[in-house]
């Protein structure tokens, strides 16, 4: 079962942001990223989404401010990474964008350009002091909002899923499925469930990111 973070963990990067004036109007809270600073693995998110404030713990990131804390994207990735041998405090969670990006009728839509740009400078400032073994972005959004600060892009997300990619400014990048969508595009890369986590769990191991050792 997936560890709930504990609210301490919570690292604000700000009091308050209005850079993006459309999701501080829509948010309930900031979805700081949430874990421990001495972290192996940061793992991105695109962004919150609405959530369920009546869960009973499990809210998502719009309530609880705390990055991937949702009912089934949050715990289902960090079931993932707590299956492969990692502790909690050797995780850290945030998200590409922090604030929940409404499409107006409580459901989400995509992070514009902008909202990304907006919101990176945080990102980067997460990795900076965090200093993981390795940078694992949960889908597209994600993954291209990262290259974003190196000027680099992927031409097509699926061929870059379990590809490493080492730009010279950040740590090591190991893009993986988005949670929310992994059983629709697994069968795609050719893989079982349980084949691929343990091809994820190799490829942070061929990165030095492996579980560490205690």
């Amino acid at each position: 079962m997936a560890t709930f973070p504990d609210p301490t963990d919570r690292n604000p990067l700000a009091n308050d942001c209005r850079r993006c004036s459309d999701l501080a109007d829509a948010r309930c809270r900031i979805a700081w990223g949430v874990g421990s600073t001495d972290a192996t693995l940061v793992i991105v998110g695109e962004a919150p989404g609405a959530g369920d404030p009546d869960a009973d713990r499990w809210r998502g990131g719009n309530h609880t401010g705390m990055a991937y804390t949702a009912g089934h994207s949050g715990r289902r990735v960090r079931d993932l990474f707590e299956g492969l041998g990692y502790r909690p405090d050797d995780l850290y969670f945030t998200n590409a964008v922090k604030c929940f990006p409404s499409d107006g009728e409580g459901s989400n839509r995509e992070p514009t350009p902008t909202e990304r740009a907006n919101c990176r400078p945080y990102l980067l400032a997460e990795l900076e002091r965090v200093a993981p073994d390795c940078v694992v972005p949960t889908g597209r959004h994600a993954t291209e909002s990262l290259l974003a600060a190196t000027d680099r892009s992927v031409d097509g997300f699926l061929e870059a899923v379990l590809e490493p990619i080492r730009p010279d400014a950040l740590p090591p990048i190991l893009p993986i499925l988005h949670p929310a969508y992994r059983d629709v595009w697994i069968a795609r890369l050719g893989y079982e469930p349980d084949e691929y986590e343990r091809a994820i769990g190799e490829a942070l191991a061929g990165l030095g990111a492996g579980v560490p050792v205690t």
